[in-house]
């Protein structure tokens, strides 16, 4: 199979499992049996452009031209094929998962759920893939229509209000700003196509730069740069397998890839650099990540905790790549990674914790450790992972985020990750403290009657669990990804 054949194969199969899906909607066993086929075969897929890229060969493919030089195309490159890598490896597990928790809560419209979350893979492999900006806005915004209906899965009042604001912010600023930059950008630049050192350089400079800036990152909405942020909190309404699509398989991470994307190839960091126009996104995100901890403190449903530090965390990759060092970028799309194997799990708890005991809030949650065990103990390797306690792969990314810090000589940055730390330390450990060491509450709030939720479920979680100490120790393929990225951004 050609490196071309691959990137049409990636981004089309999906698209057919979801009709296959369709087809099986009377037969539940086979419907799931198509999903977990699906998945598998995309991440072989994907997998097999993995040496292709290692070996410094960018695979693409244009198979539409809309206007001259102005196409639809596909570059496999170092960013792309470590976010394909990420969200392809997780929908299998995550399709794992979805088999314990919609059957364990006798979940509604399934046929839907596992159809629509097919779509969502299709558009991420497009972003992933994308080898101009025209190709990566397409994409983005299928992702965000593909995902609405599984965002109002519930269909309750509150579902709908919460998928109006969801789509409403998610479409909004990619329309009105996204887009127009994209538009801008053609005009100055007279191309689209991402490329190694940007497309910028000597078409733009001072104010015009800065002002590109804000289109491009408060456009990506799903990056949930604040202010642009409530759409994520707001979409926790839906059921868990979904909040872990949003926050670790596809949309969160598709928002700050393209960010990060777009500051690589677009504007290239040399660029930025050279201009003060840039050094707003620092002060941006960085108060993002402190805001967010700040609120997920205060928060006693988990999932909303939850949301709160993904808005946190996503803003690590943010300020990674707007330190604009070369490490640094090397940092951001490590820890776009790290954090989808750690919060992925996190959700896969809480989706656990709910299905098993019917709890959602954190006050509820007093000894809970010693019914489900698995379920705490792999809530707390991730919650290390995400407060970058080794070994942990959370430690690796924002190690190198430290050192890029550093050597940009920028404190603010430095300061924000130490009390982020600390804030993350705040709002995750007193949760496996109290699951483990606290007796269960005498107010109707016990125990008692459940044990661990089902084995898919169980599964799954442990899988995740694993994977941010295994990659620890062996962050192979991710670590040589970024580590060319960062040859890229120099």
């Amino acid at each position: 199979m050609s490196p071309e054949l691959a990137i049409g194969i990636a981004i089309g199969l999906p698209l057919f499992g979801a009709l296959f899906i369709v087809a099986n909607d009377r037969y539940p066993n086979l419907r799931e049996a198509v999903t977990l086929v699906t998945s598998a075969c995309l991440f072989l897929v994907v997998l097999s452009l993995l040496p292709e890229v290692i070996a410094g060969r960018y695979p693409t493919a244009t198979p539409i031209e809309i206007l001259p030089g102005l196409p639809i195309s596909f570059t496999v490159e170092p960013l792309g094929m470590l976010f394909a890598l990420v969200a392809s490896g997780l929908w299998i597990i995550t399709s794992i998962y979805s088999i314990g928790y919609m059957r364990g809560n006798s979940e509604h419209k399934q046929t839907r759920f596992y159809t629509c979350f097919a779509i969502a893979l299709s558009s991420a492999m497009g972003v992933s893939f994308a080898g101009n900006a025209l190709t990566l806005f397409l994409f983005y915004e299928v992702l965000t229509l593909s995902t609405y209906p599984l965002v109002i899965h519930h269909e309750t009042p509150e579902a709908i209000r919460a998928g109006r604001t969801y789509l409403g912010i998610l479409i909004g600023t990619s329309i009105a700003l996204l887009l127009t930059g994209i538009i801008a950008t053609w005009f100055v630049a007279g191309t689209l196509d991402f490329r190694a050192g940007g497309i910028l350089a000597g078409k733009a400079d001072g104010p015009l730069v800065g002002l590109l800036l804000f289109l491009y990152a408060f456009g990506i909405g799903k990056a949930a740069l604040m202010p642009i942020h409530r759409w994520l909190p707001a979409a926790m309404v839906a059921p868990t397998p979904v909040s872990a699509l949003l926050h670790a398989v596809a949309v969160v991470k598709a928002g700050v890839f393209s960010v990060v994307k777009v500051l690589v190839y677009i504007f290239g960091i040399d660029l930025l650099a050279k201009t003060a126009e840039a050094q707003w996104l620092i002060y941006v995100a960085g108060a993002t990540i402190v805001i967010a901890s700040l609120i997920a403190l205060r928060q006693d449903n988990l999932k909303r905790r939850l949301a709160y530090s993904t808005i946190s965390q996503l803003s690590y990759v943010v300020m990674a790549a707007a330190i604009l060092t070369p490490i640094s970028v090397m940092a951001a799309a490590l820890h776009i990674a790290a954090h989808a194997m750690g919060k992925i799990t996190l959700f896969f708890a809480a989706g656990s914790i709910y299905t098993a005991a019917h709890k959602t809030e954190i006050s509820q949650m007093n000894g809970i450790g010693r019914r489900m065990p698995w379920t705490m103990a792999a809530f707390g390797i991730a919650s290390l992972s995400m407060i970058g306690v080794p070994p942990t792969v959370g430690f690796l990314s924002k190690w190198y985020l430290v050192q890029g810090a550093i050597e940009a000589n920028q404190i603010f940055a430095l300061v924000v990750i130490v009390i982020s730390t600390l804030l993350n330390a705040a709002y995750f450990l007193p949760i496996v403290y109290a699951a483990f060491f606290r007796a269960p509450d005498d107010d109707g709030h016990g125990h008692h009657g459940h044990g661990e939720a089902p084995i898919w479920i169980v599964l799954a979680l442990t899988l995740t669990a694993a994977g941010t100490v295994i990659l620890f120790w062996t962050p192979g393929p991710a670590f040589d990804l970024a580590h060319q990225l960062m040859g890229a951004a120099r």
